[in-house]
């Protein structure tokens, strides 16, 4: 009889125990889900991994502004590209064109026709292109001009990609940065409260995974804009090149004419 009420106590000490273990994590499952919503994720934070966040985020930011207004003047510049061809093409007379845009020219395309007619303007008053023997320095120099603009509206024009090029690069090595942190949190709660419990080890993790996705979000849409927006500046700047070409073309023949 001893042996059966030991028994029937300790089947019922067991049963109570389990009864208060689903009871206490029936009460910790809520507190848990309550306490991991972003905002607290980021507020319960060590102040590093809240660094972390932050500098993401902020440079996610930049990083929009900075697509938003490249694919903008992207778009603008081929308009602007498309209209001036139409003029040059048209068969007038390229002074009344140099003459209007002269002081007023807003794309690449157009400063560099007005960079070569500048110079093309300044050599011709010199007599330089009535000189046989200065005629193909005249055009190298004009087609030495031209080379330059392209360049210097081309740096202008993929100012600030390189950021975009880090930001694709990095973010997520940075994240990783946090989520190596809140990792390390989550193990010294653990040792302190010698608890391995939900409640001890979840805030940590997500403040980690948190850390990660942002780091994520920050670099995707700057890898995926910079690889596009790259493709169309180096297919703009092949069209300048082009310009180059034919107006380089259209120079020596006059200088021709001029001999």
């Amino acid at each position: 009889m001893d042996a059966q009420s030991a028994a029937v106590a300790a089947a019922a000490t067991i049963q109570s125990a389990n009864d208060v273990a689903v009871q206490t994590m029936a009460q910790v499952g809520p507190s848990v889900a309550k306490h991991l919503s972003m905002w607290d994720m980021f507020w319960g934070a060590d102040i590093i991994i809240k660094l972390v966040m932050v500098g993401l985020i902020l440079a996610s930011v930049w990083s929009w502004t900075i697509i938003f207004h490249k694919v903008i003047r992207m778009h603008r510049l081929n308009n602007l590209a498309d209209q001036f061809e139409e003029s040059f093409w048209s068969g007038g007379p390229l002074d009344d064109l140099f003459n209007r845009l002269q002081n007023k020219y807003t794309d690449p395309m157009s400063s560099v026709f007005c960079a070569a007619m500048r110079e093309w303007r300044r050599s011709t008053s010199k007599g330089y292109a009535k000189a046989a023997n200065l005629r193909g320095t005249l055009e190298q120099r004009i087609e030495r001009v031209m080379q330059v603009t392209v360049s210097r509206e081309m740096d202008q024009l993929e100012r600030h990609m390189g950021f975009l090029a880090s930001l694709g690069a990095n973010a997520v090595i940075v994240g990783l940065f946090g989520t190596v942190l809140g990792i390390m949190n989550s193990f010294e709660n653990i040792a302190t409260m010698q608890n391995t419990n939900l409640a001890v080890v979840a805030p940590g993790i997500a403040e980690a995974l948190f850390a990660t996705a942002i780091g994520l979000i920050a670099a995707i849409p700057a890898a995926i804009a910079y690889n596009k927006l790259s493709s169309d500046f180096n297919r703009y700047g092949n069209r300048l090149d082009a310009f180059v070409g034919e107006f380089s073309s259209i120079i020596s023949r006059q200088l021709e004419e001029h001999g």
